[in-house]
């Protein structure tokens, strides 16, 4: 499942690639003019990171990780 950006801004990681997520666990926070939007798990799974670095600047839209059912 892609999981992407919900605006323009800022991502810091917050889970590293291979991590075991559940549902409503923190994958990302994407920050933009001192608002911070937390990014959640869908459902448990195992993260594959897209984007490698950190303190990325992404768009609305762009996938930043991919969750991969269990």
């Amino acid at each position: 499942m892609d999981i992407c950006a919900p605006f323009a801004g800022i991502a810091r990681f917050r889970v590293a690639d291979g991590q075991d997520v559940a549902p409503g666990d923190v994958l990302v926070i994407v920050e933009a003019v001192k608002l911070e939007a937390p990014v959640l798990a869908p459902g448990p799974g195992t993260v594959r990171r897209t984007v490698t670095g950190d303190f990325v600047d992404v768009e609305g839209g762009d996938v930043l990780l991919q969750v991969v059912p269990r």
